[in-house]
């Protein structure tokens, strides 16, 4: 049986504490009641949190660890896996009250090739990031801290739009209740795919999304201080139906292309020729879930001509065709 420690802390997101040791303890489990079988238990779970101190989650619910993080051996060779959840607080200040931590996850800058032994959730990624164990590594967070995550960690190859990244013994998941997905993926590495699959079809997980780009916005994309930038986002809000072309959009902030292309990028995370893309794609989603417009006339009513080249598009930006994702969020 394989070890998993959750690290709890004050600010800490209780579903992504308790949700993921469900997970995790029911392993092998739920399933072989389901089907009147012997339960084969896969995982011991322990929440662990500075000096085996209670810790007082975002939600106001208070949690009873099972011992000390700062008691395991450098690096938390006595767990098989380490799992650090959702940070519900204020980013910035969990941050700076957990100098000790920090330096705890520091030790695990190594660890055996093919073997995933640390994860993190959501925003917890902001404290992998912090010690540095992301530093040239792909990994994911919450789409809505994206920017602030890349404005702090330049040196992390962050991946907003996935779902969950793998790089080495590191595993990173997006927004949210990624968690779920986090957990199923760790425990097929952990346990193999039966398990679970499984643990999915009990917990009814859909284990086959990839992406947490269907529900990311572009307000995360203006927290930036470029007024030059700025100005032309709110002019792009305004005209995006129309054909632009990067010579107009350098005529209109008075700057040339090059230095229109390193500005943009440098304040959004994205050319502005991908962020035009980005803000029909959205205008897209809007009307998919709030009106019955038939899919030909949401390509024209947002800027394309093409259906199928407006098709490729939406899916490469959302991970779902136009229709299904109409079905899945349409109002």
């Amino acid at each position: 049986m394989q070890t998993v420690s959750v690290i709890g802390f004050d600010g800490a997101l209780a579903s992504a504490i308790t949700g993921i040791i469900d997970l995790f303890r029911l392993a092998g489990v739920t399933w072989a009641r389901i089907n009147n079988e012997t339960p084969a238990p896969q995982f011991e779970t322990r929440l662990l949190t500075k000096d085996g101190a209670p810790c007082r989650c975002i939600n106001g619910l208070t949690l009873q660890p099972d011992g000390a993080w700062n008691t395991l051996l450098p690096g938390g060779n006595s767990s098989d896996l380490v799992v650090i959840p959702t940070i519900g607080g204020p980013i910035n200040r969990v941050l700076a009250e957990n100098p000790e931590l920090i330096a705890w996850l520091r030790d695990f800058q190594s660890a055996d090739a093919g073997q995933v032994r640390l994860a993190s959730n959501c925003t917890g990624a902001f404290m992998l990031a912090e010690a540095g164990l992301l530093n040239g590594r792909q990994a994911t967070t919450h789409w809505g801290f994206s920017h602030q995550f890349r404005h702090r960690y330049p040196a992390v190859n962050l991946q907003p739009d996935r779902l969950v990244t793998v790089d080495g013994h590191i595993a990173c998941a997006g927004g949210g209740m990624a968690w779920w997905d986090l957990g199923i993926y760790l425990v097929e590495r952990h346990a193999g795919a039966q398990v679970a699959r499984e643990l999915a079809k009990a917990f009814v997980i859909d284990a086959g999304r990839t992406s947490q780009a269907p529900y990311s916005a572009l307000q995360a994309r203006r927290y930036h201080s470029d007024a030059a930038i700025l100005s032309l986002q709110n002019w792009l809000d305004d005209h995006y139906r129309q054909p632009i072309t990067l010579q107009a959009l350098s005529s209109l902030c008075g700057l040339t292309e090059r230095s229109l292309i390193r500005r943009f990028k440098a304040a959004t995370g994205d050319t502005p020729t991908g962020y035009l893309q980005v803000l029909r794609i959205e205008a897209a989603r809007r009307h998919l879930e709030n009106s019955r417009v038939a899919v030909e006339e949401v390509t024209r009513l947002v800027g394309y001509e093409d259906v199928s080249s407006f098709s490729r598009l939406f899916r490469k930006h959302t991970g779902l065709a136009p229709g299904v994702y109409r079905s899945r969020f349409g109002r």
